[in-house]
């Protein structure tokens, strides 16, 4: 029974983080998707999408999928997505917990910004 349960926990995230694939797709036909700091904890790695520079990261966690873009402290975020790392001076997050619903376009939005924000050629 607690295998079951956790494999229901891997296949939420793994839903999650393949919708997010796609949202980052959707918003920036030209992102690059890269696997990185592949270790025995986590032998998958962690995705990271860029595009002139890092947009963002997709780690997943016990209780959450964690979104972390390189630059988030310089993007706008009307629709509040960011709900976590909002101290730090460079980077900032967004958790998505099991039966949380992304506000997608707004998602899509952030991607887009960041993206612009790289290309701008503004320091990194």
């Amino acid at each position: 029974m607690k295998k079951a349960a956790a494999k229901n926990e891997v296949d939420w995230r793994a839903d999650v983080l393949g919708r997010v694939r796609v949202l980052i797709k959707q918003a920036d036909p030209d992102v690059v998707e890269e696997v990185k700091w592949r270790k025995p904890t986590n032998t998958a790695g962690v995705p990271v999408w860029s595009h002139d520079g890092m947009i963002c990261t997709g780690e997943t966690y016990k209780d959450a999928v964690k979104l972390t873009f390189a630059r988030g402290a310089a993007l706008k975020d009307p629709a509040r997505l960011f709900n976590a790392g909002k101290d730090g001076n460079v980077r900032r997050a967004i958790d998505i917990r099991q039966g949380d619903k992304l506000n997608e376009p707004a998602f899509q939005e952030l991607i887009r910004a960041a993206v612009a924000l790289n290309s701008s050629g503004k320091k990194k």
